[in-house]
């Protein structure tokens, strides 16, 4: 069975850090391109980065790129999302999500429960 578990959410104050971490069990982790999805409160669901199978490439949503870090430990099964400079419209709950291949943005097939995060003073 395919877990996703998040962690790492918080309340933080606008212009703070966090990092979330993301432990997968239930399949080959290193064989799959994961990614980081959100949803703020009362909007859509916002892909925000990705990486592939093996750390050497990554994508971030345009307004991410610069204040956001994606990364993956294979050797632990763990993705992480290192979010520096937060803003309040960041505030969301953020998603791990499994992709279906090796690569990025070729869709995606399992979630986690998701982990809040809110920016506020």
């Amino acid at each position: 069975e395919v877990q996703l578990v998040e962690s790492g959410g918080g309340l933080v104050q606008p212009g703070g850090s966090l990092r979330l971490s993301c432990a997968a069990s239930g399949f080959t982790f290193s064989s799959y391109a994961m990614s980081w999805v959100r949803q703020a409160p009362g909007k859509g669901l916002e892909w925000v980065s990705g990486i592939n199978r093996d750390g050497g490439s990554t994508s971030y949503v345009d307004s991410r790129e610069g204040r956001f870090t994606i990364s993956r430990d294979n050797a632990k099964n763990t993705l992480y999302l290192q979010m520096n400079s937060l803003k309040p419209e960041d505030t969301a709950v953020y998603y791990c999500v499994k992709g279906l291949y090796a690569q990025i943005h070729y869709g995606i097939d399992y979630w986690g429960k998701g982990t809040l995060v809110t920016v506020s003073s």
